[in-house]
């Protein structure tokens, strides 16, 4: 019989702790190290954190002790980061050290953030012998599974549009709804253009349309982006706080994929909170 896949779990927010939870209940799988972000995380028991009988693996704060680790795989679930590129830097380190890395944040279709990307992360890759994926549902599925399926059933496509639709009024991590997501801020202190916020949105979703666009066999001139915004009417008591009246309650984050000045392929996201 082979032996365990040995994992390392990369943080423990609501992902993480599922991915965390699939590990530890699968024989297939062994737990090897866990890395979490905060202070009342470190220390802890990984089976205390997951709800699970105890492990004997310690989370730790320090990447140094992570790379140290003999495994195959490290599951990489942090919270999104802005820059999007925040958390590139960790990523590289884990890939040279040996370990195969599936990451829920981005490096879905590293080509659409560029070649000079594509390339960094590629020879990080290669110098440590091992591969990197991104997946989750969306980007991952929605447009690249689900829409490219649909698709399959048409003889000819002229326009393809995906949209996802998701209530974030039961998420209930403050530092993810008032901050990655951008709930609660006051408009004029986003920029849909150019702003943190629409730059990291701009680089994860055209990884989704690029993906739809490579299984469709199409190849794209490029991306536009079209965002926008709508503003509470009222104050809205939510799990995470409270998103106060003319503050945003929704956001619809949008990328085109681009042939020859045409709308190809449309990507887009609506998060709301009313």
């Amino acid at each position: 019989m082979s032996r365990p896949i040995r994992v390392i779990q990369w943080a423990t927010g609501s992902m993480g702790r599922a991915c965390l939870r699939a590990v530890l209940d699968d024989p297939q799988f062994e737990l090897v190290g866990l890395f979490v972000y905060g202070t009342a995380k470190a220390g802890r028991d990984a089976g205390e954190i997951a709800r699970r009988p105890v492990t004997g693996v310690i989370a730790t704060r320090e990447i140094d002790e992570i790379l140290a680790l003999d495994a195959d795989v490290v599951l990489h679930c942090p919270m999104l980061a802005s820059p999007y590129d925040g958390h590139d830097a960790d990523v590289q380190r884990l890939l040279e050290s040996g370990k195969n890395v599936i990451s829920i944040n981005n490096y879905f279709e590293p080509p659409a953030l560029g070649a000079s990307f594509a390339d960094r992360m590629a020879t990080s890759a290669i110098a440590g012998g091992v591969t990197l994926a991104g997946t989750g549902v969306n980007p991952g599925w929605v447009a690249e599974r689900m829409a490219a399926n649909a698709v399959s059933l048409c003889l000819v496509h002229r326009n393809i549009a995906s949209r996802e639709i998701i209530d974030c009024t039961t998420v209930p991590n403050p530092d993810y709804v008032f901050g990655a997501l951008g709930f609660g801020a006051h408009p004029e202190d986003i920029d849909l253009v150019a702003g943190p916020l629409a730059k990291t949105f701009d680089s994860m979703f055209a990884q989704s349309v690029e993906g739809l666009a490579k299984r469709i066999d199409l190849t794209l001139d490029g991306y536009q982006s079209d965002h926008a915004l709508r503003l509470a009417d009222r104050d809205l008591v939510v799990a995470a706080g409270v998103i106060p009246a003319g503050t945003v309650a929704a956001t619809t984050w949008r990328v085109h994929g681009m042939v020859g000045g045409d709308r190809r392929i449309t990507h887009e996201v609506n998060w709301i909170m009313d």
